[in-house]
């Protein structure tokens, strides 16, 4: 088979996925094999990739490609996550569009429209991982909302509830008034941003003085005074003692609330005065508990102000703030105002500024699960990667609060609990469950008439679940799946959802399992731009996924997103990179068309040993350091260990050493030999590069493959026994061609023209071994070995050992004495270093013996080339 000039991935890339496909290389089914089980992070159905996901997806794929070619049952398993408020927001969207409004459809037939619209576009995403080269058994390809996950799901949620770690109650929470929903504390991102104090007068209501005298109070937000319920000082406070039993008039208004007292207050923070407005603050709220203060709420749930409100009703929140400054300002009760920054919360869905609300929701418990869960990863069980993440998970474990699982939509799991016309209620599966819990909890009431709660729950309610519910772990908690496959192995997902669903899966691993999930957490870091900016839609700096693998194709991008993405520390992608991973896959296929194209002569002696002999070890060593890295998760330095492996050991020194002169041929054994390298770095190269690998594996330059004889599940390789002798011994081979090609390039000699070269032996290397690649790299017509320096040549040093180059128009004496002189300064500051570590009583004294014995082999080694440089600088001198 001809082999194409250039690389074409295009051609390649559809071509092996689908024959993948049809071989069921992906599929898995439990055997006696041992397993290994990734669970893919669901993407949202609303998504389609992103840098984000393709960094993600790119490790677990390089993960599960690697344990299938090691041997073990490999399971990958895809799905998709309903994603309420998301999901909810497009179809409200979509239906606008139409000239429909969500509340004038039933709840029947918005559910229609959304399964309409996540049939649509929901499975975009995996399409497109097809795309990156993701190898999961698409046979199992599962749905946060599938009928048997969605069961699983209230059951859950009836047993928690049997269990007391569910109620309902009237709480504060983060409310988003564009999603229209409650949403939890980690769904809420804090960001600073520009604001204003508004520096109030409100007037102390004081029968007892004929002049009106006022109270200042600082706000950022002004319009929600309406809703004030107290003003608050501290009781340590000289400065307002004077108001202590008095109350205030609120402006605009007119309604009088009056002045407590309470340490909580900041005395530096604006006038001193703290506004008390118990269901716009979580901080207030807690204040009007202890002082049993009303509680007033004026906004609407899609953030307008309300008839409490008595002014600006039906006014957007932030329109009225506007509008309130000019009012209060008119009123002469708007004092100045300032400048001022501060965090804010905004819903991670919506990017709604989140408003603090008084609201009647279900909770979920998390003291008694969190213990468990942290245990876990303090003991090892379920290890965090990187482990500096280990302690911000226990600060959050010991201090985590009662999760709000209600949300005030349509699209998702509908809430179990049925009310009937008085307003009890009771948790069941369906409605013939609840009018039996009816009549058991409330025999006297009417049980007939009941309707189902309207909210469903939160969307991490479902996905903490997908470990088990994947493998139908809730349907039949003693399936041959679950019990092979579960735990699963790695979990591959982002720092931001540590708490979202990582923390949440292993409470969910141990309630209904006893056991964690995952054996291993690697969390990856953010894809910012070479400016450090998180790469993002509304910034315009993050490219198409798909856009970047036409270009450079699947392989390439995957090399360039994991050759720049340390594990936990973020990723600062450029496209050079996708450039780079392109050019090393044109650099492997060069390669191969190097060696494909040689001629084989049968009767040729192998004349390549020593290189055979030294790449057999390079290779076997590179191996070693490359899997170390792999079980440390360091999979940048694992690719960064096989692209040195490649370009710099196999291209740049292995095949220069044994491909014959131009137009001659190789000899048979090299020629195997070398074409049994190709095969073990193709095998090492497939979990990054996979097609380019599956490609030339079925070239014919191999034996002949059968059609399941394929890269994807070629055996991985093992290492064999390094030589470290040999492996020195050319290192300092590689530097004599090296310095040799340095001189012709400093004296502008051609590459063609052949030199002689002396060499003075110090060390216990022997050349003589290693002649034959040093002629023929460096282009030497002669050699012979010395026992004095060569007067009048070029001279160079390589570890111990001295070597001349004799040039026809012999040398220039003052530049060469002005290189040995500035070798021979180095050398003696380097000395210098030296010796100060090994002068100091307390490096020698705490440092590792064989540290220290590094520091006195230097010394060694430099004091004899110093010695060497010395006597050459001193020939030169004498002629």
């Amino acid at each position: 088979m001809s082999i194409p000039k250039t690389y074409n991935p295009r051609e390649t890339e559809d071509k092996w996925y689908s024959y993948w496909m049809d071989k069921n290389f992906f599929r898995s089914v439990p055997d006696d094999r041992e397993p290994y089980t990734i669970v893919i992070p669901p993407p949202n159905v609303t998504g389609v990739l992103h840098m984000g996901h393709m960094l993600n997806n790119t490790i677990q794929d390089v993960l599960i490609r690697r344990a299938r070619m090691q041997g073990k049952n490999a399971c990958w398993v895809p799905g998709t996550d309903h994603a309420s408020i998301a999901t909810e927001a497009k179809v409200v969207a979509m239906l606008k569009e139409k000239g429909i409004e969500k509340k004038d459809v039933s709840r029947e037939e918005f559910l229609d429209y959304a399964y309409e619209w996540k049939d649509k576009y929901g499975g975009i995403i995996l399409k497109q991982l097809e795309k990156l080269g993701a190898s999961c058994d698409w046979d199992r390809t599962r749905f946060t909302m599938e009928e048997d996950l969605s069961e699983a799901v209230i059951d859950t949620f009836i047993h928690l509830y049997k269990k007391g770690w569910i109620y309902r109650g009237i709480r504060m929470v983060n409310w988003d008034p564009k999603g229209m929903t409650a949403v939890s504390d980690e769904e809420v991102i804090r960001k600073e941003v520009n604001q204003k104090l508004f520096y109030i007068r409100y007037e102390v209501k004081d029968d007892t003085k004929s002049s009106k005298t006022f109270l200042t109070i600082a706000t950022t937000r002004p319009e929600t005074i309406m809703a004030d319920s107290a003003i608050c000082i501290n009781p340590n406070d000289s400065r307002f003692t004077h108001l202590k039993g008095k109350s205030v008039i609120i402006p605009l208004i007119n309604r009088e609330i009056p002045v407590i007292e309470d340490d909580y207050v900041d005395m530096e923070f604006g006038t001193g005065c703290l506004k008390v407005t118990p269901a716009h603050d979580l901080n207030d709220y807690e204040l009007g508990v202890k002082h049993k203060l009303q509680v007033i709420d004026i906004l609407n749930d899609n953030g307008t102000l309300n008839a409490h409100a008595q002014i600006l009703v039906g006014e957007d929140r932030f329109v009225a703030r506007k509008m309130i400054q000019k009012m209060l300002d008119e009123a002469g009760s708007l004092e100045k105002v300032e400048d001022y920054k501060s965090q804010i919360g905004f819903s991670e869905r919506t990017d709604a500024a989140i408003e603090p609300k008084l609201s009647m929701q279900w909770f979920c418990k998390m003291s008694e699960m969190s213990e468990p869960a942290l245990e876990y990863v303090l003991n090892g069980e379920v290890k965090l990667i990187p482990e500096k993440f280990t302690n911000t998970y226990k600060h959050w474990m010991e201090n985590v609060k009662d999760w709000c699982i209600s949300r005030q939509l349509w699209w998702g799991q509908r809430i179990p609990a049925w009310y009937n016309l008085k307003g009890e209620w009771v948790v069941a599966k369906t409605r013939e469950e609840a009018i039996v819990e009816f009549k058991k909890q409330f025999p006297n009431s009417d049980s007939i008439d009941v309707r189902q709660d309207d909210d469903v729950v939160d969307t991490w309610f479902s996905s903490w679940l997908w470990p088990i519910s994947v493998f139908d772990g809730f349907k039949d908690p003693d399936n041959a799946d679950i019990n092979y496959y579960y735990p699963t192995n790695d979990l591959v997902t982002a720092p931001e959802i540590l708490f979202f669903w990582v923390a949440r899966m292993i409470m969910a691993g141990h309630e209904f399992r006893g056991k964690a999930p995952f054996k291993n957490v690697y969390l990856t870091g953010i894809v910012r731009d070479k400016q450090g900016r998180k790469m993002s839609k509304s910034l315009g700096n993050s490219p198409d996924p798909i856009d970047l693998i036409e270009k450079y194709g699947a392989d390439g991008v995957r090399v360039g997103m994991l050759l720049c993405s340390p594990a936990g520390n973020d990723l600062m992608f450029d496209e050079s990179y996708c450039e780079q991973g392109r050019n090393f896959a044109n650099k492997v296929w060069n390669a191969f068309r190097l060696v494909k194209g040689w001629e084989v002569d049968e009767s040729l002696p192998n004349i390549n040993r020593q290189a055979i002999s030294w790449f057999d070890s390079a290779f076997n060593q590179a191996f070693t350091e490359i899997e170390d890295n792999y079980n440390q998760y360091r999979l940048s330095d694992s690719l960064m260990g096989i692209y040195k492996l490649v370009w710099d050991d196999f291209c740049a020194w292995y095949l220069e050493m044994i491909k014959p002169v131009y137009l001659q041929p190789i000899d048979p054994e090299t020629y195997r030999i070398t074409i049994e390298y190709f095969e073990r770095i193709l095998k090492l190269l497939h979990p990054f590069m996979p097609f380019l690998t599956e490609e030339l594996w079925h070239d014919d330059l191999f034996a002949e493959r059968s059609e399941l004889d394929c890269c994807i599940v070629a055996p991985y390789p093992r290492a064999g026994k390094v030589n470290p002798t040999l492996l020195n011994d050319l290192d300092t081979v590689k530097q004599v061609v090296s310095e040799i090609r340095n001189i012709r390039n400093a004296k502008q000699i051609s590459p063609k023209e052949v030199l002689p070269l002396s060499i003075r032996v110090n060390s216990a290397i022997k050349y003589e071994n290693y002649l034959t690649i040093i002629l023929k790299l460096a282009n030497i017509s002669s050699s012979e070995f010395v026992s004095e320096p060569v007067v009048g040549a070029n001279t160079f040093m390589a570890g111990k050992d001295e070597f001349f180059i004799s040039l026809a128009n012999n040398i220039d004496v003052e530049s060469e004495k002005e290189r040995l002189g500035k070798e021979i300064v180095y050398l003696q500051g380097f000395l210098r270093s030296v010796d100060a570590k090994l002068s100091n009583e307390r490096f020698v004294q705490n440092a590792k013996e064989e540290v220290v014995e590094v520091e006195r082999r230097k010394k060694e080694d430099a004091l004899s080339k110093l010695k060497i440089l010395e006597a050459a600088l001193n020939s030169l001198e004498s002629n």
